[in-house]
């Protein structure tokens, strides 16, 4: 078997979490490469003292690695999501962050989990992901234009609302009037969308939603439209530019450009382990339903 390790961070669960990996790694024979900038933060920071062979770039992940372990959070998660691409290596979160909820392995069952990963005791939960184009080109959406969570537009430099005007496959759904519009996939609906109003969607459900930020016009509500649609964005706003942000990555664009959003021509395979299933952890990580009665 052969893994690759990715991470963002040193936090204070950094450390512990990388010694009981690497020992797990070593006694059971796993072949293992990280990602250079992170084992390079780990050993400024005294985690690691020896040097490891790395992995520096997504061509340098191919068919031979059986996974991706990200150590971090769901933020990290999602920046993993970019190294594998349309490889379709799995990933799997380990979580040193917050919430976990991509990152759903917990530092105390990391060596349990891993050997259901060893033996194969697990399924892959695949995630659909949304592309984004613009015309005019816009050059820092050319290498990464994916995200797996939501791609969303949103004000820049000003307190004034823009206007959205929203195409499904180029008939005209309306012009939010708002701070901004998400646009997630399944997966990212537990994210922002969902603290923006959005519905939960379940990660095998063949649609998006569509959420606005702090709407101006109160009858524009969170929508759920099939993912093979075809949205185009115009925005318009006292600014001369506004924000796209693809997951964690924002970009600067400028009004009057056309955005085309669209499902990717490929998924990402993410884990799932049998205690750790979508459902699981919605009830214990957003305490779903929750309520002393049950």
């Amino acid at each position: 078997m052969k893994v690759a390790i990715f991470g963002q961070f040193y936090q204070n669960t950094t450390s512990p979490i990388m010694e009981r990996l690497l020992h797990f790694l070593e006694i059971n024979k796993v072949d293992f490469t990280i990602e250079a900038n992170f084992l390079q933060m780990l050993q400024e920071n005294k985690a690691i003292t020896i040097d490891l062979p790395t992995f520096s770039n997504h061509t340098d992940l191919d068919n031979t690695y059986d996974m991706l372990l990200s150590i971090g959070g769901d933020g990290t998660f999602l920046r993993a999501a970019t190294y594998v691409r349309d490889s379709e290596i799995p990933i799997l979160g380990i979580n040193a962050g917050r919430l976990g909820f991509l990152a759903n392995v917990q530092q105390e069952n990391i060596e349990r989990f891993l050997k259901l990963i060893i033996n194969k005791e697990y399924k892959i939960s695949q995630r659909t992901l949304l592309s984004v184009t613009s015309s005019p080109e816009i050059e820092s959406l050319q290498e990464i234009n994916f995200a797996m969570n939501e791609i969303t537009v949103s004000r820049k430099d000003t307190t004034s609302m823009i206007t959205i005007e929203t195409y499904l496959n180029d008939e005209l759904l309306t012009s939010y009037w708002a701070d901004g519009l998400i646009i997630s996939t399944p997966t990212g609906s537990t994210g922002y969308s969902l603290s923006c109003g959005g519905p939960i969607l379940t990660p095998d459900t063949a649609s998006f939603v569509i959420t606005p930020i702090a709407p101006h016009n109160l009858n524009a509500r969170p929508m759920v439209i099939p993912d093979n649609t075809i949205l185009k964005l115009k925005v318009t706003g006292r600014e001369e530019n506004y924000l796209v942000s693809l997951d964690s990555r924002i970009t600067s664009v400028k009004n009057e450009s056309v955005l085309t959003i669209q499902k990717t021509p490929f998924k990402i395979n993410m884990v799932e382990i049998t205690e750790e299933t979508f459902l699981k952890t919605l009830r214990n990580k957003l305490l779903f339903g929750e309520d002393k009665r049950n």
